[in-house]
């Protein structure tokens, strides 16, 4: 494995690391009924996704030219693998490390709403008495939420189901776009440039259906008409089905490249 290769897998990983945590956003916000701010503070944490994101596209689109100088499409069809790979071990990773990462969320949402400063929060972090928080809100995921799953169950099956295919889209979109310039050289512009459009289309998805509920059952876990079991359970559900996703980008990966390849073409 060389270093470029090798950074291509870790700025993949906490692009989706990241994204994986995002789901334990929704909790810091209902138990510390400042919603607002702990959106706020976890955008500070999501720059870094996006800036990793940033790098990801030219990084990976240097590897497919140097491919097509060199011509070794087996190699370079197993690093696409490789890379989705990443994406199921970084949710895996973010699953176990959310309840640790609300804890700690949590604690900077009442810091800031003290200090009312980033870098006086920042600064805290660093301090023994946050470094001692950090220690103290080290914890693993109950195993009774897996066991539970289907008690007072107040996420739909079918949002599920829809929340693995989105998470699938989006995590082949670029990806395949990018193969599919491969597969087609003379439109390697115009394939890069599709993604856009199926991940458009998983975005509007996502904003339409799924979003919309979970933001619903926030509110009502915050007026007390749910508990917030039922929510730690949704959030299960989610991160589940986020993982289910990366594992079908494996499979949608040659045909959607193809696909791309053949609409890159004929456009």
């Amino acid at each position: 494995m060389d270093l470029q290769f090798a950074g291509l897998l870790f700025l993949t990983f906490i692009i989706h690391l990241i994204g994986t945590l995002a789901y334990g956003v929704q909790i810091t916000g209902v138990t510390t009924k400042r919603i607002a701010i702990s959106l706020a503070l976890f955008n500070l944490v999501a720059l870094i996704s996006r800036t990793a994101n940033a790098f990801q596209a030219p990084l990976l689109a240097k590897r497919i030219e140097n491919s097509l100088q060199l011509a070794y499409p087996a190699s370079l069809e197993a690093d696409f693998r490789w890379l989705l790979f990443a994406t199921s071990l970084a949710t895996l990773a973010g699953a176990l490390l959310i309840p640790t990462f609300h804890r700690l969320l949590a604690q900077a949402v009442l810091s800031f709403s003290i200090r009312r400063s980033v870098p006086k929060v920042i600064l805290h972090g660093f301090s023994k008495a946050g470094i001692l928080h950090l220690r103290e809100s080290i914890r693993l995921p109950q195993p009774q939420m897996l066991t539970h799953l289907s008690r007072e169950q107040h996420f739909p099956l079918r949002l599920v189901v829809l929340n693995a295919f989105v998470i699938a889209v989006w995590t082949v979109g670029v990806l395949a776009s990018l193969y599919a310039g491969y597969l087609q050289p003379d439109y390697r512009v115009t394939a890069s440039n599709l993604s856009s459009i199926i991940n458009g289309v998983a975005t509007i998805i996502m904003f339409a259906s799924i979003d919309p509920y979970l933001s619903i059952l926030t509110d009502d876990t915050l007026q007390g008409k749910v508990g917030l079991g039922s929510m730690r359970r949704a959030i299960v559900w989610l991160v589940g089905s986020r993982f289910a996703g990366t594992l079908a980008a494996q499979l949608l990966l040659i045909p959607t490249a193809s696909f791309i390849a053949w609409l890159a073409q004929e456009l």
